[in-house]
């Protein structure tokens, strides 16, 4: 699949942990990087057509889902998700420099690197001020061009050296492991199947009918498709009224997955697609590879069976 990359949006400012994973696609980041301060504005520039792609988070490994990419995806444009990016995270107190942690009075980033950074603040400020900020980069900036003193931002270690700010405690997260998955959209297209990928789709269902949830999972079990992420969400209307985010295994070229989303359309919820693309992370290069050889075996194991059929 090709697109004009001449403009890429991504949550900014500079130096965010978008910015990091956008570093990261090679492809993507030949074009103009085009940063915005909030996810709702990197979504309507490519919806308007400003830019050609949007790169934000989508789900942490700690904190979940961000709220402000799925609902924007989900209620307020129609975008197709074409690639998913997997980011190690790892973030950093930092302040102006000659400022100790023991004179530190107030943190400011984005909340959720507040909330994976509980342990520390609590152990070693536990009674400074937490203040939210747009992003983590957000913070880092507002404190180096305020030159705000006795407080200290949570953020990339590219946001200090960016925003003249020193690291005062590295590594502070809770989990070491933790990870962000970061997605791309634009308005339109699919890329090819890859061997190993994921489809993303939102199921209204039906509130007259009993059971709507039972049969959209039905539809799932009854092809052994497998779920990876199954979210429900409010959808603004009315109270307890919920839509379902559901992401699993497979390609809507997959012949299998296009009948199971025509049938689930056709009986039981209105499905909006979300996209399908080449699943990310450490792993995804060694299954694809496992999964290649195992259907070529079966391939090969078919084919046998079919000449076998033929001789005889």
């Amino acid at each position: 699949m090709s697109a004009n990359l001449s403009r890429v949006a991504y949550f900014g400012p500079a130096g965010t942990f978008t910015e990091e994973a956008l570093f990261t696609q090679s492809d993507l980041a030949v074009g103009e990087l085009v940063a915005f301060g909030s996810i709702a504005d990197v979504l309507s520039a490519v919806e308007g057509g400003d830019c050609a792609l949007g790169f934000v988070p989508l789900e942490n490994a700690i904190e979940g889902t961000v709220n402000a990419t799925i609902d924007g995806l989900v209620f307020d444009v129609d975008l197709r998700i074409i690639r998913e990016v997997v980011l190690d995270i790892h973030l950093n107190l930092m302040a102006l420099p000659g400022t100790t942690v023991e004179e530190i009075d107030t943190v400011i980033s984005f909340p959720h690197a507040l909330a994976q950074c509980r342990e520390f603040l609590s152990a070693n400020l536990p009674t400074a001020v937490a203040v939210a900020s747009n992003s983590t980069a957000d913070a880092a900036k507002t404190l180096g061009e305020q030159r705000l003193e006795r407080t200290a931002a949570i953020a990339p270690r590219l946001a200090a050296e960016l925003y003249g700010l020193v690291i005062v405690a590295a590594g502070i997260e809770d989990h070491p492991e933790n990870q962000t998955r970061f997605v791309a959209v634009a308005k339109r297209g699919v890329p090819e199947r890859s061997g190993y990928d994921r489809t993303a789709i939102v199921c209204f269902q039906d509130a007259d009918r009993p059971g709507s949830l039972y049969g959209i999972l039905g539809q799932f079990a009854a092809r052994n498709v497998n779920l990876t992420r199954l979210e429900s969400r409010p959808t603004k209307r009315s109270l307890g009224d919920y839509c379902f985010i559901i992401e699993f295994e497979g390609h809507i070229g997959d012949p299998l997955i296009a009948d199971c989303l025509a049938e689930m359309s056709a009986t039981v919820a209105r499905v909006k697609f979300l996209g399908s693309y080449p699943v990310a992370g450490v792993s995804a290069a060694d299954e694809r590879a496992s999964l290649s050889e195992q259907r070529s075996e079966a391939r090969a194991w078919v084919d046998a069976l079919v000449h076998e059929q033929i001789e005889h």
